[in-house]
């Protein structure tokens, strides 16, 4: 992978990590509509890696949030009350909402691994996913606040991330509309699936760098790689801060529109060149 491809696929995760279309849907379509021709093992690692900076970019935009949330739990362990405020409270949420994705995750990794290689099937199960925003849309009732999350509604949401385990759902679409199908407010949805990310992308990354280590002549990916993570980093800010303020006034049902439209676009173009 040269630096001209990293710095594409950096800009590519940075805006679709948080949009609801499908980062990892992305890193592998457009590789595949440009005919780059790229190990198949090596460009998963890369793409789990590059998440990495866009995890950053959650920690540094809500740094006071997760530095709130990380203190009122330990001083709540140590005080014997683990549950007595509401940023206690929202951190064992969070915890809560991990654990589906980390036990699916550790049953189908190898079969979602081997998905990777599909771009087809990445496109359909991509314009197919659009139906978790038109339907979360449809039946949410919109009128809750993040303060107001209980266990159960973590491990529902956690539930949701689960179906981003799959390339072409979307970790953000399935963790957003988890959240409205719960009753949240679009931007308290939005800010609770940022917040859950953290945890679970920052544990495929040290899988992810773990793998890489295993990966013969590994250094050779380390500039371009460094290159693609401070790209997602930056992009990722600004991102989170424009999506935020979209949908305090705004329908998600535009991304799925777009997951539709370039879904078709996909399945079109790969099917002619497969044929």
């Amino acid at each position: 992978m040269d630096f001209l491809q990293s710095l594409l696929l950096g800009i590519i995760q940075g805006i679709t990590e948080f949009l609801p279309i499908s980062s990892t849907a992305h890193l592998i379509l457009v590789p595949a509509l440009l005919g780059w021709t790229l190990d198949e093992q090596s460009v998963f690692i890369f793409d789990i890696l590059l998440q990495f900076g866009t995890v950053i970019s959650v920690v540094i935009y809500f740094w006071r949030d997760l530095w709130g949330i990380a203190r009122a739990v330990v001083t709540g362990l140590i005080a014997r009350r683990p549950f007595e405020t509401a940023e206690a409270r929202l951190g064992w949420i969070i915890v809560v909402g991990t654990v589906p994705a980390v036990v699916i995750a550790l049953l189908v990794r190898d079969a979602v691994e081997g998905l990777h290689g599909q771009p087809l099937i990445v496109a359909t199960i991509m314009g197919v996913a659009a139906a978790l925003i038109f339907v979360s849309e449809r039946i949410g009732r919109r009128d809750r606040a993040i303060e107001t999350l209980d266990w159960k509604d973590g491990l529902i949401i956690g539930a949701f991330q689960a179906l981003a385990l799959f390339p072409g759902v979307s970790r953000s679409a399935a963790t957003i509309c988890g959240g409205l199908v719960r009753g949240l407010e679009r931007r308290a949805a939005a800010r609770f699936s940022f917040l859950l990310m953290v945890p679970a992308l920052t544990g495929a990354s040290v899988i992810a760098v773990k793998d890489l280590l295993e990966t013969p002549n590994f250094a050779q990916y380390l500039p371009p790689l460094a290159l693609g993570t401070a790209v997602s980093l930056v992009v990722g800010l600004a991102c989170i801060h424009w999506l935020l303020g979209f949908l305090a006034r705004q329908s998600m049902a535009v991304f799925g529109w777009y997951r539709i439209g370039f879904s078709i676009l996909c399945v079109a173009a790969l099917g002619l060149s497969f044929a």
